[in-house]
């Protein structure tokens, strides 16, 4: 019997003008990215690319995502989970975790972020 296949790419980073603040869009932000795409594997070994998810294509998908300057890094996750079904047709559930890595809070150190899973 087949199992479920997941595909991840974690640690992706971005430089990006997303954020509510005026000082955000000014000066931008360092976000780090991690994807995970699950889908039904086949019972036979995968052997094809054609037979998986690519993740060069889930990160160009990530990429032109987070190109686009928007408001709140919601937005940015949901709009990846949208843009991933057309392209991979078969996966049953995405998880997207976006990290602003240097926050515009005094005195703050650390990360702050939105984790979004959203099944097909």
């Amino acid at each position: 019997m087949a199992g479920i296949m997941t595909v991840e790419l974690r640690g992706l980073r971005f430089f990006g003008e997303h954020g509510m603040y005026a000082e955000e869009k000014k000066v931008g932000n360092e976000f780090e990215v991690d994807v995970l795409i699950s889908y039904q594997a086949p019972e036979v070994p995968i052997t094809r690319i054609e037979d998986t998810v690519n993740y060069v294509e889930v990160y160009r998908i990530v990429a032109a995502e987070l190109s686009d300057r928007k408001q709140l890094l919601e937005t940015c996750a949901m709009r990846i989970c949208d843009d991933l079904l057309p392209v991979f047709p078969r996966i049953k559930k995405a998880f997207i975790s976006i990290r602003k890595t240097t926050p515009p809070i005094t005195n703050f150190t650390g990360s702050v972020g939105v984790s979004y899973t959203r099944e097909y």
